[in-house]
């Protein structure tokens, strides 16, 4: 009698037994798997039948304006995410020039919100991550101000249909992030990021701000930089270690109007003082007004003295002396040069509006020299003399040779090559969608 009844508790714990690995089984084969870029994957094409739709939507707030990136992803029966497209649509002006008023900055946010959801399916509203992050033009700006601004914005998240989450959700981005976000974004695109031994460096000059980043070729590199110039980060199963450092205040706008003597806001403006600026960076001929933060300047060209080219080039050296760091081996990496170096080459006629192309940094100084000495100024670019002579200047000083080629791109595959991809990336994953 005591045999059968052991052998049917044995019976019963192999069955048990069973079960519960076949439910360990299943369990292991439902969870989604990490996300690693195949290498066939491109931006626009999944390759296979999608059964999920995942947006991220990131505000870019820089200093010039704002702008909506919608990112879609797409994930497929294997749980491997793709980039599906991205949309976008800027305003100007910037967050910073409501600094003093920042309730007028609603209007325009509001006007982004609306385009973000007319391009996500209201289905997918309360899953889909609304984010923004501010650049130079609120670094630059007092603290109380900024944060002033920030609030405004958070408001309107809290009221909008979109997955909004803690104070990270709205916030100023630090050089470094934009940095290493805007070398994500290029290197993602480009294919280079899991399937090639070196990487391209970015370069990107905003209105307010410089950042250079890259992954170092030689050791030396890594070694000899400033510590807080060197960051290691995980993504994709990766561990990345990038040169990067962001130059506050040395941005276009910001240099310019450095280079032309004048002052950020009205609030720095001695009691009394002029807002006439004269410049050897201006052809002799010219005056006009420039708006600048919450300050119009007449500006007007030096009638006398040097050269416009030599006397401009001095003045632009003197500002940048001592601020650049050039380091070792940038020369050897291959960079895209973004934001003003590529709209000034497109100014120059280097490349067409949107395309992709390339240039010398030979180019761009034979390009200054024949705009500087031009006699006829037109007054939709009076600046573009100073402008590429601040460019010039900034690549000598950052070590690079004559006959540096840049890589010159505002998209690929119709994604902007600006950093507003790698932060989805970062902040989807923050968020534990599992999707990665």
């Amino acid at each position: 009698m005591r045999t059968p009844k052991l052998a049917g508790l044995l019976l019963f714990v192999g069955a048990l037994l069973a079960y519960l690995m076949l439910v360990k089984r299943h369990g292991a084969a439902a969870r989604p798997q990490a996300f690693v870029p195949p290498p066939q994957q491109r931006p626009g094409v999944t390759g296979v039948t999608a059964t999920r739709s995942q947006y991220c939507i990131m505000f870019d707030a820089g200093s010039m304006g704002t702008r909506v990136h919608i990112i879609q992803f797409r994930m497929d029966p294997r749980g491997i995410l793709a980039l599906d497209r991205e949309r976008f649509k800027s305003i100007r002006p910037g967050l910073s020039d409501y600094a003093d008023d920042p309730q007028q900055c609603a209007a325009g946010i509001t006007e982004l919100l609306q385009e973000a959801q007319a391009s996500v399916p209201p289905s997918l509203w309360s899953s889909t991550p609304v984010v923004l992050k501010a650049t130079a033009g609120l670094r630059l700006l007092p603290g109380e101000k900024a944060e002033h601004l920030l609030d405004t914005v958070k408001a309107l998240f809290q009221k909008s249909p979109f997955l909004y989450g803690d104070n990270d959700s709205v916030s100023i981005m630090n050089g470094v992030d934009e940095g290493i976000f805007a070398w994500i974004t290029v290197n993602f695109l480009t294919g280079d990021l899991q399937h090639a031994s070196s990487k391209v460096g970015i370069l990107d000059l905003g209105g307010g701000s410089l950042q250079v980043t890259f992954s170092p070729q030689d050791e030396k590199t890594i070694q000899m930089a400033p510590i807080d110039h060197i960051s290691s980060f995980h993504l994709f199963n990766t561990t990345y270690t990038l040169y990067t450092h962001s130059y506050l205040g040395l941005g276009l706008m910001s240099a310019r109007i450095d280079v032309l003597g004048g002052v950020h806001s009205s609030s720095l403006l001695p009691l009394g003082g002029s807002t006439e600026l004269v410049s050897p960076c201006l052809a002799a001929e010219y005056s006009g007004s420039w708006e600048y933060g919450d300050m119009v300047y007449t500006v007007k060209g030096q009638r006398s003295g040097e050269p416009v080219y030599e006397a401009c080039r001095s003045r632009v050296q003197q500002l940048l002396r001592g601020k650049l760091l050039a380091p070792s081996d940038a020369a050897t990496v291959d960079f895209f040069a973004l934001g003003y170096f590529y709209l000034r080459a497109v100014d120059l006629g280097f490349i067409e509006g949107g395309a992709e192309g390339s240039v010398t940094l030979d180019e761009y100084t034979q390009a200054a020299k024949r705009v500087c000495s031009s006699s006829s100024v037109s007054p939709a670019s009076p600046f573009l003399c100073l402008d590429i002579i601040y460019v010039c200047v900034l690549l000598e000083d950052l070590g690079f040779p004559p006959q540096k080629t840049f890589k010159l791109a505002r998209t690929i595959q119709g994604v902007e090559t600006s950093w507003a991809l790698g932060a989805a990336f970062h902040h989807l994953t923050s968020l534990h969608m599992h999707i990665f």
